[in-house]
């Protein structure tokens, strides 16, 4: 039977196993020989991380073509008027192409946040706001590809789902084994 982990990753976290130049790894959490993440989550993102032994299910949860819906709260620089978060939601022109359409609305700071170490660059002139946003592709650093694309730089990024698996109940750098689904 095929394991799956659920993971909040900490920020700094490399997303693999190895690291030629010393930095922090999956290994440094996950003592599990023979699972692989499912995608990547940025260095410098925070948040669910979903890995397997499985390759069909591995190619289920990360493949663009499956367009299963990847969940982040984004914190950005500034306060998104209606106009920018319609962007996001009928897709943004970046480099590599257009984006497809995404989910994104204003949120309150969700609830039960760690701090994060370091803490995000504070501007006392410039508010900051917090964003959902649901994507169904994955491309390199896309969700801070375009929030900057809509004047809102990402100040924190956080996966809070990935289809049915949630982070919740996970302090960062805790794992735990769950049902594939």
């Amino acid at each position: 039977m095929a394991r799956l982990i659920r993971f909040n990753k900490p920020y700094g976290t490399l997303p693999q196993f190895t690291d030629g130049d010393g930095r922090q790894t999956l290994a440094d959490w996950i003592d599990l020989p023979g699972v692989y993440p499912a995608g990547r989550l940025d260095r410098d993102s925070e948040g669910l991380m979903l890995l397997t032994d499985d390759g069909r299910l591995q190619a289920r949860i990360a493949d663009p073509r499956h367009k299963l819906a990847k969940t982040y709260w984004v914190q950005v620089e500034g306060t998104p008027e209606d106009a920018a978060l319609a962007a996001l939601r009928n897709g943004v022109d970046l480099k590599d192409g257009r984006t497809r359409p995404a989910k994104a609305r204003r949120i309150a700071e969700p609830p039960g946040l760690w701090p994060r170490t370091p803490p995000i660059r504070v501007r006392k002139s410039v508010p900051d706001c917090w964003i959902e946003l649901v994507l169904t592709e994955g491309r390199n650093r896309q969700v801070r590809r375009m929030t900057a694309a809509v004047g809102h730089p990402t100040l924190r990024l956080i996966r809070c789902r990935i289809g049915s698996w949630s982070r919740d109940g996970l302090a960062p750098g805790q794992w735990e084994q769950v049902a594939p689904g």
